[in-house]
């Protein structure tokens, strides 16, 4: 009796060892999975049990008890963190949990690029991988009161860049971290400027920036471009420009700008207007902001496009009259009365 008794606790011994090397070799193997890739999305709240079931559903081929028995047993199941999570082949179970664990959540990217408007950056959230549309129903008031700016327009208020989110995260996230990025780097710019500029604000700065933005060709001419706005500025003398002309068109601008429409009397014709418009026209990048707070040293009053990018410039209206001529030959303008 005592020698079987011996025998059999024996043989636990042996089939718990066997098990747990069993065990802590599968826990290495990668997991078989139905694609690529599987993506989970873990809300708050959710059992590890529903977890390891959810990994189950979305495409990982193993027992869902396994993983469960494996969550529990570790004594990290109650650390997973809510979250988007993607894996790919050769992620092994231990590597399954330690992702959740240290929150390592699936990413993506979206690209916001200097000198689109407001519209243009919702247009590109709206498409963007995995981005939830929060601000789908809402308009351009009702996004900036949701991002703590009430009565404020949008236009310039974001700053260009390429943004990291993870996937399943809110547009108006990213919208928020967008608008702080361009308070701060206009508060920076705003530091920068010379004790002789026409600028009466940062507003002001971030809207000439935003003219800057759309009228620069070429990174070298940036400069020279603000000095022309920045000297027409001081003499009172109208910016005219016509991407201000274009952005008071609206949707109506058609891509052809026309004489006529140099006519139209909207807040943003700075051929009828002196002074700068009401509100930004653009997303300005950080350059354009420096520029706009100090601009290169010039008397230039004009510049025309070449025709490669590059601008001429010029201190009076013969010489601007006659690089038009040779440049436009009676065609585009810059900065031009």
């Amino acid at each position: 009796m005592k020698r079987a008794l011996k025998r059999g606790l024996f043989l636990l011994l042996v089939l718990a060892f066997a098990g747990g090397g069993l065990a802590a070799w599968w826990l290495t193997q990668p997991l078989a999975l139905a694609s690529p890739s599987v993506e989970l999305s873990v809300e708050p709240g959710t059992s590890p049990r529903e977890i390891a079931q959810g990994w189950v559903d979305a495409g990982v081929r193993a027992p869902p008890l396994l993983l469960y028995e494996w969550f529990r047993w570790s004594g990290q199941a109650r650390k997973i963190r809510a979250g988007s999570y993607e894996i790919g082949p050769g992620t092994t179970p231990l590597a399954l949990l330690n992702k959740m664990v240290r929150g390592d959540e699936a990413q993506a990217t979206v690209r916001l690029i200097e000198g689109w408007t407001f519209r243009q950056f919702r247009a590109e959230l709206a498409k963007a991988e995995a981005l939830k549309p929060d601000t789908a129903s809402m308009n351009d008031a009702e996004v900036m009161a949701a991002l703590g700016s009430p009565g404020r327009s949008p236009e310039g208020w974001f700053f260009p860049d390429t943004y990291a989110y993870s996937k399943g995260a809110s547009d108006l996230a990213v919208l928020q971290r967008a608008h702080r990025a361009m308070q701060r780097r206009l508060e920076a710019a705003w530091l920068e400027r010379m004790p002789d500029t026409p600028l009466k604000s940062p507003e002001e700065a971030l809207t000439l920036a935003s003219i800057i933005e759309k009228e620069t060709g070429q990174t070298a001419d940036r400069g020279k471009v603000a000095s022309v706005f920045v000297n027409r500025l001081r003499i009172g003398m109208p910016l005219q420009t016509d991407p201000t002309v274009i952005y008071g068109l609206g949707e109506a601008f058609d891509g052809n700008l026309r004489r006529r429409d140099l006519q139209a009397d909207t807040p943003y014709n700075t051929y009828l207007r002196t002074g700068l418009t009401p509100t930004p026209i653009s997303m300005p990048g950080k350059a354009s902001l420096i520029a706009a707070v100090r601009p290169e040293t010039s008397r230039a009053l004009y510049f025309v496009a070449r025709g490669d990018g590059s601008s001429q410039f010029s201190e009076n209206l013969a010489d601007h009259n006659r690089a038009v001529n040779r440049y436009q030959r009676g065609g585009g303008r810059g900065a031009a009365p």
